[in-house]
């Protein structure tokens, strides 16, 4: 085994994450090779095997045993309380419009820009079909080993997607035995009851190692009216629905609406799902010289989303009303022209609540043989397939075209303001469930060698050929639009890409080493795209190093994006005009099958220093700049520019900027290629380790994030979400014996300013608390408890937030939960 230097255990401790105290080194791969009492080693962020772990990139590194002791039981949640994340990303608060999926977005930058891996190799995209992300829930906790989180750009060592970092996700291989493992959670009002169990088995078989696994887990629902600090809500659609904005009066008439309904006590703070997943890994040597290597994966997500019942919107002719009560609105506007249309609006209470619900499977199968030569050269080739199917379905959906119709035989029993009765409602065809599927596809063959000299200069290179194809269907009531929700059209499309790169790692002196890489990229759908990297370490002394990383990198336009049909949204938005009747304001998103490449630079300078024993730290500034972001216009920026008279923005958004509220009815955000998006910060982290005491404090400094030459930095929104300018976790770990052993975290996030209709507001700033215990009662069985959001701290109110006048993505809006677990290993 090689024999680490100072620096290189202060990377080991300083480098990683708050969360992770973790005692194995940063490798993305479990097979290495002794010769000479040398071992070759794999990092994320690098081909190259390497004799040590001191790379010019800084890499995050989260341990099984801590993702277990902190009582974290999705992906999603342990990279989403790291400090380098912000912006938006969905997860089990996502109630309206995640289909279920779970998200990573790095430095806020999008979840779209964030490259994940299982053991350095792509996964599927994944969700409800024509994905541009993966869905975290397909990969199960119990297969983890550990999870890490390369910090700076890396397309030149994976192509595209890479632009604000790498999550790797490294399984457990190599193993023998038994475990079973189950767990509890509940929240301290009684509800978000979740559990699960797992079981993983390792032995050696025909020569090498068999590991299969199985983990089940489910998650309780938590209704939105079940927290103090949720708003009651105040739509307009009413359960006795309005006419021309008035309504019934019980007698025949109508009389101004003077209430509003409360949506909030049948939507979802935290949403059910049910994961199934099944995994397995075999790993032989076949001769001498060669290994095999095999692993599989199926997940399948059973999720819910629940929201209150369909707004129907309907606007009907009054040549086909009933005088008496057509005669009771004006005929003519204040300018004299004649009004042809009233609108009906009713919230279809009488049909019950919106039921989300998607079943989505998920595949994975990689083969694997790489090979060692006589001068210790590597050779690799391998095969890896993902596939993902889904069917989502949404419960009690209204079909508007025959809503219309039964509104016009039936007036009287439709503007009494009376309860409608469900199987009338059923027989007109009103209610129907709405039925969608899709899914994704990606394959991939790549070959690489790698080796390295007498002089230890390492070097790698390789091909790699990619196929990559999705697709969703919507209903086709939803495609025909004559459902009350957006009209949306299907999306379907492919495309291939063929790469070609090569890495190098030169120790120019004892003190400095410098590394590079590019890579060549040729896509079906526009063409090549050259990508380079290029790092230096120096080494003052044993204990203190600087490091530096220049990249450039790309993001290729996804399936969905290039070929993604005509969709309705209803965004979050404040009518500069005040006209709209609701803060939800129907916008028509598009795609272009001509969109390019997004392009980026990135730029990290940093230190490692182990200042004495025990204490370590690092510190690393960090810049992000892309150019022709692909992206979609700021409607409520360029709502705000025309309200000012500005016509270009109008004319952006497909307004003519009359202020009417026709005139909202076509607003559109089209994908484009002129979107900027600019970053920077700092990530410090420093670290103690002595005794019976860990400490590690890990904080990440926000100096700037504009996009599209608006400055997001300290500001938090309802649509782009929360990019606070410091956000930190201290996490202190206490190993009292060897059988018990405790731990306490602590995440701050600054509190963010922000604007809605007009009126600035600000968020305080939070700290949850957190703390767990672990025992093992002898040596085969442990068990962990603890608490999370110890205080039960509130979220923060967000005017126009994306739900219940918050940001679910960055403040907790479960409260206080308890948490149990217990492993048995035989």
């Amino acid at each position: 085994m090689f024999k680490k230097n100072s620096i290189a255990t202060a990377i080991m401790f300083s480098a990683t994450s708050a969360t992770a105290f973790v005692t194995v080194n940063a490798t993305a791969a479990e097979t290495s090779v002794e010769n000479d009492n040398v071992e070759r080693i794999e990092v994320t962020g690098s081909r190259i095997n390497r004799t040590d772990m001191e790379t010019a990139s800084p890499v995050t590194v989260i341990s099984a045993d801590i993702i277990a002791k902190s009582g974290y039981t999705s992906v999603q949640e342990v990279l989403n309380a790291q400090p380098t994340a912000a912006g938006m990303s969905l997860g089990a608060s996502s109630n309206n419009g995640s289909g279920g999926k779970a998200t990573v977005n790095l430095r806020g930058m999008g979840v779209e820009r964030t490259l994940v891996l299982l053991n350095g190799r792509r996964m599927v995209a994944s969700g409800t079909g024509a994905d541009a992300s993966v869905d975290l829930n397909t990969i199960p906790v119990a297969m983890i080993k550990s999870i890490e989180i390369l910090k700076d750009g890396a397309s030149a060592v994976y192509g595209s997607d890479a632009i604000a970092g790498v999550v790797n996700i490294i399984t457990k291989k190599d193993y023998e035995g038994t475990e079973i493992s189950a767990d509890l959670s509940s929240t301290d009002k009684g509800d978000g009851e979740s559990g699960g169990f797992s079981i993983l088995h390792g032995r050696e078989i025909g020569g090498g190692n068999l590991v299969v696994g199985f983990q089940y887990s489910e998650r309780g629902e938590v209704i939105q009216s079940d927290r103090d600090f949720v708003p009651a809500g105040n739509s307009s659609f009413v359960p006795e629905g309005s006419l021309g904005g008035k309504t019934p009066d019980g007698n025949g008439g109508f009389e101004p609406r003077d209430h509003g309904y409360d949506y909030t006590t049948s939507s979802y703070a935290q949403t059910p799902n049910e994961l199934y997943s099944l995994f397995t890994s075999f790993n032989k040597e076949i001769a001498s010289d060669t290994e095999l290597s095999i692993d599989a994966m199926y997940t399948r997500r059973e999720s819910d989303q629940q929201m209150a019942p369909q707004p129907a919107n309907i606007d009907l002719d009054r040549d086909q009303l009933d005088d008496k009560y057509n005669d009771q609105f004006d005929k003519v506007d204040e300018d004299g022209n004649p009004i042809e249309t009233l609108n009906y609006r009713r919230r279809m209470v009488d049909a019950g609540p919106r039921i989300y619900g998607q079943e989505t499977d998920t595949y994975r199968f990689s083969a694997a043989l790489k090979g060692y030569l006589d001068n210790d050269d590597m050779w690799d080739v391998s095969a890896t397939f993902g596939k993902n199917e889904s069917k989502d379905v949404v419960e009690n959906s209204i079909h508007a075209g025959n809503m219309e119709t039964s509104i016009y035989a039936y007036q009287d029993l439709w503007f009494s303001g009376d309860e409608m009765d469900r199987d009338f409602l059923v027989s007109e065809g009103v209610i129907y469930t709405e039925e969608n599927e899709g899914g994704n596809e990606q394959f991939t063959l790549s070959a690489g060698y790698s080796g390295m000299t007498e002089n230890d200069i390492g070097y790698a290179m390789g091909v790699e050929s990619r196929f990559e194809s999705g697709y969703y269907t919507p209903d086709e009531v939803t495609q025909a639009g004559e459902s009350t929700a957006a009209q949306q059209d299907p999306t379907d499309g492919n495309y291939t890409v063929n790469s070609v790169y090569a890495e190098i790692s030169v120790p120019v002196t004892e003190k400095l080493a410098v590394e590079a890489a590019t890579r060549y990229d040729r896509y079906s759908t526009f063409g090549g795209a050259t990508t380079w990297k290029l790092g230096a370490t120096y080494s003052f002394t044993d204990t203190f190093m600087i490091r530096s990383v220049a990249a450039t990198g790309f993001r290729a336009p996804s399936v969905s994006e290039l070929y993604a049909g005509n969709s309705g949204s209803f965004d979050y938005l404040a009518d500069p005009w005040e006209h709209a009747q609701d803060a939800q304001i129907l916008v028509n998103y598009t795609g272009d099958d001509n969109l390019s490449p997004e392009e980026s630079e990135s730029f990290t300078f940093g230190a490692v220093w182990e200042i004495s024993d025990g204490i370590s730290t690092t510190v690393d500034y960090w810049q992000f700049d892309i150019t022709d972001a692909i992206s979609r216009v700021d409607v409520q920026a360029k709502l705000d520019e025309c309200a000012a008279g500005d016509m270009a923005a109008c004319d952006a958004i497909n307004i003519t900027g009359d202020g009417s509220l026709n005139d909202l009815d076509t607003l559109t955000s089209p994908l484009t290629n002129i979107g900027e998006q600019n970053t920077s910060g700092i990530d410090w982290n420093i670290s103690f380790n002595h005794d019976i005491f860990r400490v590690m404090l890990d904080t990440t400094f926000l100096l700037d994030f504009t996009q599209d030459d608006i400055d997001y930095t300290g500001k938090i929104d309802g649509n782009i979400g929360g990019y606070s300018e410091i956000k930190s976790t201290l996490t202190v770990g206490m190993d009292f014996t060897e059988d018990f052993s405790m731990q306490y975290t602590a995440q701050f996030i600054q509190g963010m300013d922000g604007e809605y209709y007009g009126e600035t507001f600000s968020t305080d700033d939070v700290i949850y608390h957190n703390a767990s215990a672990s025992y093992y009662l002898n040596d085969s069985w442990s068990v962990n408890g603890g608490v999370k959001n110890i205080l039960d701290t509130e979220p923060e109110e967000v005017p126009g937030g994306n739900d219940m006048e918050t940001v679910p993505s960055v403040y907790d809006v479960v409260g206080r939960t308890f948490f149990v677990s217990t492993s048995y290993k035989f």
